[in-house]
């Protein structure tokens, strides 16, 4: 059996806890390997490889950090065919899939190479007489980031990628579900010529995840996953003093207008709802039908199921994997024997999920009672569920009284109901006539309410002002000859 080793000081360390925790193969069932589950000595170990690493890091030129963030792009770009079939292995999605991940990672690396214009500061010159002005973006120094499962390649690389491009060095816990793509990328980005010790992976649990947050030389720590535990880095984090952002969970809504074309919706609603079989954070949970669009659009959807085609990505021509373990599969079917909605497509019936491997075909949930569980939880799976409301304002009453704010969705013809739907909705990242609204990375991602605890999004300009702290200069090359004693306020007048 192939132990998952950790990463620390620019080098594979094998594990020597007692905790061993299984890694499958989701198409298969079968173990493919243990991670061997970080310690808080071995936690502690990463963090001071960083920690000695830091210093020489910061002190090298924007210019030279860029480059290694350049060698580092072209080399994910060189082997992502690699990463993409590592990661669909260990997760289950599809290589395509995986591979649409590592090209939107690959954009944050591609950002993060503009830092000597990004990490520019700002200058006034004579602010006061003979006095100048001027801010700079300083490094934290050692921060660390816990990514989930369903983005093992996007996410790490949506936070170390400005984290380390700013000066700081990282101590990455991945899913210990999907561990291998942390170590593939330690090490491109080792052959990119970063130093040995500014990136490290601890594999592990709970235990590593607490031992980060209680560790005095972590300043800053980033999350995504639930919200359950979002909560709880985020207010473990903060207690011990650092700054955090920690992106919980979802439940998208995709509202459909009565003149919205359907055929173009229900292709939106299947594609945003079982990429991936829908273990995303920005997929589409529900689709809000409008007014009489409710019964066609159903209809289109449940269409267009039964013509995706399930299976493992040794599959040419599978669109959607399994689940990632057994017992989350057999969470979001138990899902199916709730009250509160009409099945119309029941994906436990599918033949593929008699099969091996933790699959489950695509469900969709007709009438759905706001409720019931299907509205209530982020059940994080292939099951689609559908609303019916009369107007356009109960649409928005249900998005914005949601728990949940990270994405939502309008499909229309009309650009005047678009424009206020975007202004009226209470929610981080919004679609029109697009139903997975990912920021670009130029941009930031991140939701609102119980979607998202802490103040900066991830990744583009506020991913670089979390991982940078702003210092202001205040300074004057004074005249010997007009200095004097002045015991009064400073004048800027």
């Amino acid at each position: 059996m192939r132990d998952i080793p950790h990463w620390i000081g620019g080098r594979e360390v094998a594990g020597t806890g007692d905790v061993r925790l299984p890694v499958f193969d989701p198409a298969t069932g079968e173990l493919r390997a243990e991670v061997v589950a970080a310690t808080p000595e071995e936690v502690r170990a990463a963090v001071l490889s960083a920690r000695k690493a830091q210093p020489a890091w910061r002190a090298a030129s924007l210019s030279r950090r860029a480059e290694v963030m350049f060698h580092f792009r072209d080399l994910v770009d060189e082997h992502r065919k690699e990463i993409a079939t590592l990661l669909s292995s260990e997760h289950g999605k599809t290589v395509a899939d995986a591979a649409g991940e590592v090209t939107r990672g690959l954009e944050n690396a591609e950002f993060a190479a503009g830092a000597p214009h990004l990490l520019k500061g700002d200058y006034s010159e004579q602010a006061a007489t003979g006095v100048d002005v001027y801010s700079i973006q300083q490094p934290l120094g050692v921060v660390a980031g816990i990514t989930p499962f369903n983005f093992p390649a996007m996410v790490p690389m949506w936070m170390f990628c400005n984290a380390l491009v700013a000066g700081n060095t990282f101590v990455l816990k991945p899913s210990e579900k999907d561990p291998s793509v942390s170590l593939l990328l330690a090490d491109l980005l080792r052959r990119a010529g970063l130093p040995d010790g500014a990136f490290n992976v601890v594999q592990g649990d709970k235990v590593a995840v607490d031992a980060l947050l209680a560790d005095p030389d972590v300043q800053a720590v980033s999350f995504v996953g639930s919200t359950p535990v979002a909560k709880y880095i985020s207010e473990t984090s903060t207690r011990a003093g650092k700054r955090v952002q920690a992106l919980g969970g979802a439940k998208n809504h995709m509202v459909v207008l009565p003149d919205a074309d359907v055929p173009t919706a229900a292709d939106a609603a299947v594609s945003a709802g079982f990429g991936s079989a829908g273990e995303r954070c920005m997929a589409v949970s529900v689709v809000v039908a409008v007014g009489g669009v409710g019964a066609p659009l159903v209809d289109a959807i449940k269409e267009r199921i039964e013509n995706i085609r399930v299976g493992p990505a040794s599959d040419p021509g599978a669109e959607m994997g399994p689940l990632i373990t057994g017992e989350h599969r057999d969470r979001v079917r138990s899902y199916l024997d709730h009250d509160g909605g009409t099945v119309v497509v029941d994906g436990r019936t599918a033949p593929i999920t008699q099969g091996p491997g933790f699959f489950l075909a695509p469900s969709l949930v007709d009438n759905v009672d706001i409720d019931s569980p299907y509205y209530r939880d982020e059940i994080f799976g292939p099951v689609l569920s559908v609303v019916r409301v009369d107007t356009y304002e109960e649409a928005v009453a249900l998005v914005n009284d949601n728990p949940y704010g990270n994405g939502t969705a309008i499909f229309t013809r009309d650009g005047g109901v678009a424009r206020r739907f975007q202004y009226d909705v209470v929610c981080g990242m919004v679609g029109v006539n697009v139903p997975v609204p990912v920021p670009v990375a130029y941009y930031s991602f991140g939701g609102w309410k119980t979607s998202l605890f802490g103040d900066l999004h991830m990744y583009g300009p506020d991913g670089l002002r979390f991982y940078t702290r702003t210092k202001v200069v205040t300074s004057r090359w004074p005249d010997p000859a007009t200095s004097e004693v002045d015991l009064g306020f400073p004048k800027v007048r």
